[in-house]
């Protein structure tokens, strides 16, 4: 439960209907199995004390004697156990009867929680038998259990809000089956209320086409409301005399499917959820209603223990793992950079674009952009000036493989060798040429940025940027140099995607194009601004001086889009990435990412426009805020705190 994981369980008991002792049983050893696992809250499904099936004999007082003297045998056998458990079963309440969830946690009631949403879809004729729960509010019962031995006074009202004392972001809300389908379901009014976990309990029957579009709602529900499901429905057991009940239970956040059941299987089903990020993105939202929801809570308590994390946890965030996806995803991401640079040159009526073309990813990826968004206004590729720039660093291969780059696309090749006019530079500033320091680097990339512009005013054109994302948050650029540009199109693109997006692009490429592209995505990442090794290859390795990009745009995407704490992402990353790097490398690039986030501010303070296409972004207008001069000192701090 630290960091805001709290593993949660779903169980679809083999129920018997009508025969409450086994079903109490059933929930107990469940129950038992939940707890010893490290669950801290587990869901049986709605009316499972009873069985959903139960017809008319809901009517009869043996057997509401008998739910709720299992009730009591719930309560006891689970009263040493550090979870929450949540079990339907009728309740009958001057002289009507309610289909309700009873929360319970150590021996106690939390609350009941009353069904609102009483159907008779499809044959399951509720009505009959149990009446809406709003009809009562604010309910005060004590509830004696027939050898009156035990009692408890108990509230029974729809929409509690439960809030779990030691860890405040845990606060969940109960509704039952079709509650969720309501215009104004309970779910919504709970979670503004606070609620970050919504529990379902349903008997919902099993049809053809039933499951996909149950898990299309439920995703669509926790992404809307910010939160995550859980979903514990009815199965093995219950009376097939009209339907079939087929469990599937599920557990999601914020859109995404986290753990689901085989169909007709019983048992249980768990994940850890994060109501830290839950509410962290609230925070965020600007959609996200506030409101005061101290009214009607009902407090608990669990131990703060070590959630053994079974949730999966993808080294590369921004990658979908899907194939299918992923090549989705890159088509959609090439047409919205192509369609914001296309929009920006019919706006200004420019009909050229210039680039720096090195031969290494980001300014390869740049040109497959300006020749999509060429072919998007239907300008002539030769309005593309695609300018290679050698110098002091340049290796034969970037060279080269710049050059076939520029042909195959059909761009205007332009070659301006700057080596002479830098070591001007060096002489006009009394810089020692063999001094090879930040001096001796950045004059070069000042001097090609200098070049880009002066030949976009000569061709009336865009100078477009082809820095990315990744460099951006550590500040891997040089000062006016290839940091500047007039409509930066990878500006939102972190540098394991560029990768992906270059590949994509090669795959659907022929001949020579495919070739080189392939080529230039196993080229090392290099700013190419020392000289080559002896035998012609490259020296300078950005990710030996910087540190491995995937790694560092793991924790970009954790500590922008989550807003994670750096020992969470550490924790997180150790699990990511064990057997690729161990916990003092992780623990090291961890520290020089925040180093360099907070002391680099001021470049990502006046960038130039460019698209975003994604959840993480940088920006000043709206991507990223932050002063120049914020502080560091209580990340690394929380950093040198870690064991690593």
């Amino acid at each position: 439960m630290k960091d805001g994981f709290i593993k949660i369980a779903c169980a679809t008991p083999d129920v018997r209907v009508a025969d409450c002792d086994y079903n109490a049983e059933q929930i107990i050893s469940l129950t038992k199995e939940a707890a010893a696992n490290g669950a801290k809250l587990i869901a049986f499904p709605e009316l499972s004390i009873t069985g959903y099936t139960c017809g008319d004999l809901f009517f009869q007082k043996t057997l509401l004697d008998g739910a709720m003297n299992a009730l009591k045998k719930i309560l006891k056998e689970t009263a040493e156990l550090d979870i929450v458990v949540i079990a339907g079963l009728p309740w009958s309440y001057n002289g009507v009867l309610y289909n309700c969830a009873a929360v319970c946690s150590q021996g106690r009631i939390l609350g009941m929680v009353p069904k609102t949403n009483i159907t008779d879809h499809g044959g399951a004729y509720e009505s009959k038998y149990f009446t809406d729960g709003n009809r009562e509010h604010d309910i005060w019962e004590d509830i004696f259990f027939s050898d009156d031995d035990y009692h408890l006074s108990v509230t029974v009202k729809p929409e509690i809000v439960f809030s779990c004392e030691s860890i405040p972001d845990f606060r969940f809300g109960v509704e039952i089956c079709q509650d969720v389908q309501a215009v104004l379901s309970p779910s919504s009014r709970m979670a503004v209320k606070g609620a970050s976990l919504i529990m379902n309990i349903a008997c919902m029957k099993e049809l053809v086409g039933s499951a996909d579009s149950r898990r299309t709602f439920l995703k669509a529900k926790s992404e809307s409301l910010i939160c995550a499901y859980a979903f514990a429905n009815a199965g093995m057991g219950e009376s097939t005399q009209d339907y079939v009940f087929a469990g599937r239970n599920m557990i999601l956040e914020n859109g995404k499917l986290l753990a689901e059941a085989k169909p007709f299987e019983s048992g249980i089903i768990y994940s850890d959820i994060d109501v830290q990020a839950i509410t962290a993105e609230r925070r965020k939202s600007s959609t996200f209603p506030v409101i005061a929801y101290n009214d009607g809570v009902h407090v608990f308590d669990v131990e703060i223990t070590e959630t053994n994390l079974t949730r999966h946890i993808s080294k590369s965030p921004f990658i979908p793992e899907d194939k299918a996806e992923l090549a989705k995803r890159c088509e959609e991401i090439l047409t919205m950079q192509a369609a914001g640079l296309a929009t920006r040159l019919r706006h200004i009526h420019c009909k050229n674009a210039v680039v720096g073309l090195s031969g290494g990813l980001d300014s390869t990826l740049a040109l497959i952009v300006i020749a999509h968004a060429f072919d998007m206004l239907g300008l002539p590729r030769n309005g593309i000036l695609a300018v290679t720039m050698p110098c002091f660093g340049t290796t034969d291969r970037t060279y080269n493989n710049a050059c076939k780059l520029a042909v195959s696309y059909g761009a205007e090749l332009r070659e301006v060798r700057i080596a002479d006019s830098v070591l001007q530079h060096f002489k006009d500033i009394g810089h020692d040429p063999d001094v090879r320091n930040v001096t001796y680097e950045n004059a070069q990339a000042r001097e090609r940025t200098q070049v880009l512009m002066d030949l976009a005013n000569e061709v009336n054109g865009l100078v477009i940027g082809t820095g990315d994302l990744s460099e951006l948050a550590l500040g891997w650029a040089t000062y006016n140099g290839d940091h500047m540009s007039m409509y930066g199109v990878n500006a939102s693109i972190p540098k394991t995607l560029v990768r992906h997006l270059t590949a994509f692009e090669a795959e659907r490429s022929e001949g020579v194009l495919r070739e080189v592209l392939f080529d230039v995505l196993d080229t090392p990442v290099s700013p190419e601004l020392l000289p080559p090794e002896k035998d012609g290859t490259i020296a300078q390795k950005t990710e030996d001086l910087v540190g491995p990009y995937e790694l560092h745009d793991f924790i970009l995407y954790y500590a922008v889009r989550h807003s994670f704490s750096p020992k969470k992402i550490y924790r997180l990353a150790c699990i990511a990435f064990e057997g690729v790097y161990d916990k003092e490398t992780i623990l090291k690039w961890l520290r020089k990412f925040y180093w360099r986030f907070f002391s680099q501010q001021f470049k990502r303070s006046c960038l130039p426009d460019g698209v975003a296409v994604g959840s993480v972004g940088l920006s000043p207008r709206g991507g990223w805020q932050m002063p120049s001069d914020a502080w560091v000192t209580l990340w690394q701090r929380e950093i040198d705190e870690i064991d690593g």
